[in-house]
């Protein structure tokens, strides 16, 4: 396969860059590298679309070894024709390929394989020809043998359509036809089971829907109900029109022989075909469903790493318990842990003045202006305290709700243990809650990617395929941001393109000695060589040196910005003080392509070199909205209709966002109520972190749930807007669909059609 020129075409960019994205890869460069120094060659192609393009890469490359592996298992039977080897060239997908594959796989003991043994073939491929003048039975009467296992001519015509259904259901394009048909006509149907779970599915009780219109999320909630014994799942269709459809290919009259055929394709719809393909396409749905999961896993995940850390504040952690307290934790601007404690003002002690004299004492003692509060149990008891806290003492003081997700499993993890020995692991806990607002991305690498819950079904995904995909957000968010050489933890500097955990222990133990001046000492840590060099150079920053050292701009690039310095009149002193802030104008006066050519780089190159230089040291976190912290709370009893208010984004989903108000609960925004205009999916318009007004539409006390609104219309329920409609047209939708399905043609005909068309009848 032409590699480049395929995903060249998938992907929209020239042939010359896709094939230069191949080499790339294939030569041990990483996303992150080949994405940020090495533009002129990929068109300027960022992260997310090269991920993707290898992603492809490596399944077009697996596809063709599967393919080779089957031409040669096909090959060595001696049964490899031209038409074979045509068939399986145009292959696209793996299941192609294995339906090609299928009559000469080697077969567990089948109903026609036994036939086979019994020596019924012949008499299979007699029937299979349908000449009329042929009398079947008495054919068949010269295949019985008791000892073969046929005791009379019935039970070898018997023999013999078993053998025909399975040639039947054998062939590729006939399954290929059935199967995309299926999706296009087929029902996804569900019924409840007598479970004690089952009340969770209700809504699912008696329920279908056309496989072409399900939406991802609804797949994963029928799988989990069908896992857990819930829900009996499964495809509706007409079967008498498929059947009928085989039979118009496979019969060819009306004869004695003609009949058995009838019988037989009736059989292998029935017996074997469906069946199989019903799993094949409930496989293909779960595994789209997947990967639509872990795309909004990714899409929450990476706003969430890069939120803004917040700098220069002394952060108190509060990790919320009931029984065993409130576990407390003070870091210092730079992280360290000053203090920690234990406090009870949540049931069963509810010792609030106790702990309101701790806390405030270890407020004054360490001077904090921030506490951060886990969003786990005993959360909203402890939110309440603290607000009334702040309150009552008058102290210029604020406080956040963080995500602790997994922060349960970092103190319990080895990490935790080796980085607080002493500390029990509710304390770890603390700190963490503590780090995560000051900075989000150095605290959440330490954690398992998939226990930060910012997604939908994350523990029924595929956890290689989740793993790769989320290992990858972590290792573009550190590398767009950078990170510190000298201060980075072990963690943090195994995500750096070029770097592994091996690696970055070695860079810790070289630094113990000394702080890293400049980025040529890389070369000296051990086992980091010139490649893992070449990958890793320009994320990392040395503060207080040579000032590109402190900047993305690549080492390769350094003589790049001396000619720079030379044609543009300033030195890099002008750089690290700040005085170079017309250089754009000076560029654009000689021209962007000559000066590029000057300093023998691309224009992509340039701009980038010129955008860190203008800020080196700089944080692309810092331009982001900050985290919103309150001094007060609401009660969910408070809220009332038509009331506005100001929250963050915590989770976009399929249908919808999590939208924190500052309610303890958070509040639910349908896809239907988040934009005046039409969009296709929540996470066109939003992201986590984002702050956005919202209105109430209503709260519903007994379930805990609040449904917000982020439209501008003054009666957002009644007016048509993007994908909502009115009651009444929804009815009108209804009835014009029945009326249309009246008038529409049979299944029959449709399948026919297609039938017909591939197989030329």
């Amino acid at each position: 396969m032409d590699y480049s020129a395929k995903l060249s075409k998938e992907f929209t960019i020239r042939a010359d860059y896709a094939a230069n994205i191949i080499r790339l890869i294939d030569d041990g460069n990483t996303i992150p590298f080949i994405a940020r120094y090495r533009k002129e060659q990929t068109g300027s192609c960022d992260d997310q679309v090269l991920r993707e393009f290898a992603d492809r890469l490596k399944y077009l490359r697996n596809l063709d070894a599967r393919k080779e592996e089957i031409a040669s298992a096909i090959t060595e039977q001696g049964k490899m024709t031209d038409e074979i080897a045509l068939a399986l060239a145009k292959a696209e997908t793996m299941t192609e390929a294995e339906d090609i594959y299928r009559p000469f796989k080697q077969k567990r003991k089948t109903r026609a394989s036994v036939a086979i043994e019994r020596g019924l073939k012949p008499l299979a491929e007699l029937i299979m020809e349908q000449r009329p003048e042929l009398d079947v039975m008495k054919e068949a009467e010269k295949y019985i043998d008791e000892e073969k296992g046929v005791p009379d001519a019935a039970a070898a015509v018997q023999g013999a359509s078993d053998i025909i259904a399975e040639t039947i259901s054998d062939d590729a394009e006939l399954r290929k036809q059935i199967r995309k048909k299926l999706g296009e006509v087929g029902e996804i149907s569900c019924k409840l089971l007598e479970n004690e779970k089952a009340k969770t599915y209700d809504m699912y009780a008696d329920y279908s829907e056309k496989i072409s219109k399900i939406p991802p999320h609804r797949i994963l909630a029928i799988n989990r109900g069908e896992k857990e014994e819930c829900l009996k799942v499964g495809i509706t269709i007409e079967p008498e029109a498929f059947i009928s459809a085989i039979q118009s290919v496979y019969v060819k009259n009306q004869s004695e022989s003609g009949k058995i055929v009838s019988d037989a394709a009736a059989d292998a719809f029935t017996r074997l075909i469906f069946p199989s393909v019903e799993r094949e396409v409930r496989s293909d749905l779960t595994e789209k469903a997947g990967e639509q999961a872990i795309k909004m896993f990714e899409v929450n995940l990476r706003p969430l790493l890069l939120q803004p850390p917040l700098k220069g504040k002394t952060i108190l952690g509060l990790d919320p318990a009931y029984r065993t307290g409130c576990k407390i934790a003070v870091i210092d601007s730079e992280g360290n842990v000053l203090d920690t404690a234990v406090v009870f003002p949540t049931p069963p002690q509810n010792r609030t003045e106790e702990a309101a004299e701790k806390l405030l004492a270890l407020i004054d003692k360490y001077n904090v202006n921030v506490i951060s509060i886990g969003n786990g149990t005993a959360s909203k008891e402890s939110e309440i305290f603290v607000a009334k806290m702040i309150k009552d003492s008058g102290k210029d003081l604020q406080y956040a709700v963080v995500n602790e997700a997994g922060a349960s499993v970092y103190s319990a993890s080895k990490l935790g243990a080796e980085e607080f020995p002493d500390y029990e692991p509710a304390q770890r806990s603390a700190v963490s809650i503590a780090r995560r607002l000051q900075d989000p991305l150095a605290e959440l690498i330490k954690i398992d990617v998939k226990s930060i819950g910012v997604g939908q079904y994350q523990h029924d995904m595929p956890e290689k395929r989740l793993e790769e995909v989320l290992g990858g957000v972590v290792e573009d968010c550190v590398n767009s941001v950078g990170v510190d050489l000298n201060t980075a933890s072990q963690s943090l500097l195994s995500y750096v393109a070029g770097l592994n955990s091996g690696i970055a222990k070695n860079i810790i133990e070289y630094r113990k000695t000394k702080p890293f001046g400049s980025r040529e000492e890389l070369l000296s840590v051990k086992k980091l060589g010139a490649k893992a060099f070449e990958q890793c150079a320009g994320f990392l920053r040395i503060p207080g040196g040579n000032v590109l050292d402190n900047t993305g701009v690549h080492p390769e690039a350094y003589p790049a910005v001396e000619k720079l310095m030379e044609v543009t009149g300033y030195t890099l002193d002008d750089v690290a003080n700040g005085k170079i802030t017309d250089i754009r104008e000076k560029i654009s006066a000689l021209g962007w392509e000559k000066t590029a050519e000057k300093c023998g780089v691309g224009v992509p190159t340039l701009t980038d070199i010129v955008n860190e230089l203008l800020k080196p040291g700089r944080d692309i976190r810092d331009s982001l909205p900050k985290p919103v912290l309150r001094s007060d709370l609401m009660d969910i009893k408070d809220l009332k209709e038509g009331m506005e208010l100001v929250g963050t984004v915590r989770n976009v989903i399929d249908f919808g966002v999590f939208v924190d108000i500052g309610v303890h609960q958070d509040g639910l925004v349908h896809i239907s109520q988040i934009s005046d205009n039409f969009i296709k999916h929540p996470s066109d318009v939003l992201k986590v972190g984002d702050v956005v007004k919202v209105k109430v539409l209503g709260v519903d006390l007994n379930k805990n749930k609040i449904s917000l609104t982020m439209k501008t219309s003054d009666n957002p329920s009644g007016i048509k807007t993007g994908n909502e409609k009115t009651d009444r047209e929804r009815k009108e939708g209804r009835r014009n669909a029945e009326k249309r399905r009246e008038k529409e043609p049979q299944t029959k005909e449709d399948l026919l059609a297609a039938l017909y068309k591939k197989f030329g009848r």
